[in-house]
């Protein structure tokens, strides 16, 4: 009877052992570094900084030098009316100054005498300056302004978006790691209900064990199969979550294959993956987190906003001042005598739009103010509360594996009282029901305590190795 249990032992002990060997691993860092490497949404994340890239060469271009031509010509009744072209050169500076190279040439029988050139063109090369509103600060210069702060927002954005997608690609695989944990304590236990049904059939023919055995032992066996299959689901439909994130070259989804494998060794390696091994509050520098930097030149942004609706507040004034001469190619012929100058000045009486613009300005900026310290709170107080969770998992872990140790030599024991004939079938399952509970509970604990890890990775948004 015992050579037969311990025969059948072996078998399934090998064919096991078997299977193992016919496997791979994929360990979590290799798995996030698919994902940080081919996933469409993490390069959809790097599209924002491609976004505010652009942004920035467009504002950029308000500075561009520019050339502009203006030809018109009027011809009725074989009389040509007027002949103008109107050539300019501008230079646009960081304040509110602009170069300017003009050649103007024009003629025909009705043409406006203020038009009236010398026969060769006119040439001009002078300077607009607003000497109030736009002077210091005007539209260009804050656009350019706010588009170099956005680049710098959308770098940190970015990393809190794949920091994101990582933390929901490693919940995938702790979910993963938990439903192949269940499947092998059911394929286990599985196999111990085997050996216990076949031992008992035997039993019973030899006149050794009562019938009611043989029902029970086979009910035990039939609820070990039900549970493995449950748990065999769960593994599937845990597998196919996880390939949601798994992505080759050129877009291309990859589906997990059955000979593929979790590793096992995961809660020796997961604080080198996610970088946490060192991190703890003390050294923990909260203006340096990505979220509180985003705020930070968002803040920049708004203030630059406020700084032009302050400037818009001022009068408009804007001076034109043009040196002109019939002669372009020599320098000296552009003197004091010869100019064109002009000025202009508007100003609301009330300025309530101005006024309005103003402080709706202000209002965005004290908003951003005061979100950013509260998320600074915010940050610091869940880092708090995730590092006493870890702290409470490392006692609740010693707890949970000296439980599961001693319902282990709990059924041993049981196991060889049923053996010598001492203990009945029913406190044999009776024992392995609550061994096989105790370690899906350290398995749930696991997987919680990975959790855990991941969400102060994320929270910390620090960057895995």
């Amino acid at each position: 009877m015992r050579k037969l249990i311990i025969f059948l032992f072996v078998i399934s002990f090998s064919s096991l052992k078997a299977q193992e060997e016919a496997v791979s691993k994929m360990t979590l860092s290799e798995y996030l570094g698919y994902v940080k490497m081919y996933h469409p949404i993490v390069k959809q994340a790097n599209l924002i900084i491609n976004n505010s890239e652009a942004n920035l060469l467009k504002a950029r271009g308000s500075f561009d030098p520019k050339i502009e031509v203006d030809y018109t010509k009027k011809q009725f009744k074989e009389k040509e009316y007027y002949n103008k072209l109107n050539g300019a050169f501008k230079i646009p500076t960081w304040y509110g100054v602009e170069f300017k190279a003009n050649f103007e040439q024009n003629d025909g029988v009705f043409l406006n005498p203020e038009n009236s050139v010398p026969l060769d063109g006119l040439y001009s090369a002078g300077v607009s300056v607003s000497l109030a509103r736009g002077l210091l600060t005007n539209q260009r210069m804050a656009s350019l302004k706010q588009a170099k702060y956005f680049l710098e927002q959308a770098k940190e954005d970015q990393q809190i978006t794949v920091n994101t997608i990582l933390y929901d690609a490693s919940l995938s695989y702790f979910n993963w790691l938990k439903t192949y944990n269940e499947k092998r304590v059911y394929d286990d236990f599985l196999n111990n209900a085997k050996i216990r049904f076949e031992g008992t059939k035997r039993a019973f023919q030899e006149g050794e064990k009562p019938a009611i055995d043989t029902l029970e032992a086979r009910i035990t066996l039939n609820t070990r199969k039900l549970n493995l299959e449950k748990a065999r689901i769960k593994l599937i439909k845990a597998s196919l979550e996880l390939s949601n994130f798994l992505w080759l070259n050129e877009n291309t989804p990859v589906e997990l294959k059955e000979s593929i494998i979790p590793d096992l060794n995961t809660y020796n390696a997961i604080d080198k993956t996610f970088n946490i091994a060192l991190f703890n509050n003390e050294n923990f520098e909260i203006e340096n987190h990505p979220k509180i930097r985003s705020l930070e030149y968002k803040i920049k942004s708004l203030d630059v906003e406020k700084r032009l609706k302050m400037n818009n507040l001022l009068p408009k004034i804007d001076l034109q001042y043009n040196f002109i001469s019939p002669n372009g190619d020599q320098i000296n012929s552009f003197n004091t005598n010869n100019y064109k100058a002009g000025i202009n000045f508007s100003m609301p009486l009330f300025i309530r739009k101005e006024r309005g613009d103003l402080k709706l300005a202000k209002i965005k900026l004290q908003d951003k103010q005061l979100e950013s310290e509260t998320v600074k709170v915010v940050i610091k107080n869940k880092i708090d509360a995730i590092q006493q969770e870890l702290s409470s998992f490392i006692i609740q872990s010693d707890f949970t594996a000296n439980i599961v140790r001693d319902y282990d030599v709990l059924l041993k024991a049981e196991e060889r009282k049923f053996f010598l004939g001492e203990s009945s079938l029913f406190l044999v399952n009776y024992r392995e029901e609550k061994y096989i509970d105790s370690k899906l509970k350290a398995i749930s604990l696991e997987n919680s305590f990975f959790k855990s890890k991941a969400t102060l990775f994320k929270e910390a948004v620090l960057k895995p190795l």
